[in-house]
């Protein structure tokens, strides 16, 4: 495994900074695009989970407004949603700057997609194992559904990919993702611009469960 880990690193390294190279100008017209439909910042920061369960910070392009409630409250996502969001997510495009992530060796161009630290206490002991190694701009769960599927089979799937790693299990699964990508397969989950959050599911199934006992008594 360490000589795996070691070569995979090697290879993030290479091929994301020949990416970035290769990409500069395409970004900066993204950038643009973006500052004069939606303002500043162009880019999304947002603390995420990584390699043994240290944070970092993801880096994406912003693809929604900051529009909130009477409360302050973020309004949903398909309300925060832009234009030129929904492109750049249907294209991934949204996820280039992640590739300094990749340079910077918090993220790997394959692997479970890093996902935010409010998760953590709910996660099963297995599904912790998700962070077993760095996570990914693409991943065993984003070809078998993408965003289009519930949480516990992508958790399967992020473990599944946990034990079967190898360079070209990798090979695969980019492969794969670029027919998604072109395909625009499971951008979203239905009924959702994104993805519905996994603490607020748990927390509706305890709910449910607590109702349930209730009930029965």
């Amino acid at each position: 495994m360490a000589a795996i880990s070691t070569s995979k690193r090697i290879f993030d390294f290479l091929a994301s900074f020949g990416l970035l190279l290769i990409l500069i100008v395409p970004l900066l017209a993204v950038a643009l695009a973006l500052r004069v439909s939606i303002g500043s910042p162009v880019l999304f920061r947002q603390k995420r989970v990584g390699l043994e369960g240290q944070l970092f910070h993801i880096v994406k392009f912003r693809t929604m407004r900051d529009a909130v409630d009477s409360d302050g409250k973020s309004l949903p996502d398909e309300e925060r949603m832009t234009t030129i969001g929904r492109l750049l997510r249907a294209s991934s495009v949204d996820e280039l700057p992640e590739l300094w992530n990749i340079l910077s060796g918090e993220m790997s161009f394959v692997g479970p997609r890093p996902l935010l630290p409010e998760y953590l206490p709910h996660y099963l002991p297995d599904q912790m194992r998700r962070h077993d190694v760095r996570p990914g701009l693409t991943g065993l769960a984003q070809v078998n559904g993408r965003n289009n599927q519930s949480w516990d089979d992508r958790f399967k799937l992020d473990v599944e990919y946990v034990d079967k790693q190898s360079f070209w299990f990798d090979v695969n699964i980019m492969l794969k993702t670029v027919q998604k990508v072109l395909s625009r397969d499971g951008v979203s989950a239905e009924g959702h611009e994104t993805m519905p959050r996994f603490d607020e599911q748990v927390k509706a199934g305890l709910a449910r469960g607590k109702m349930t006992e209730d009930a029965q008594r």
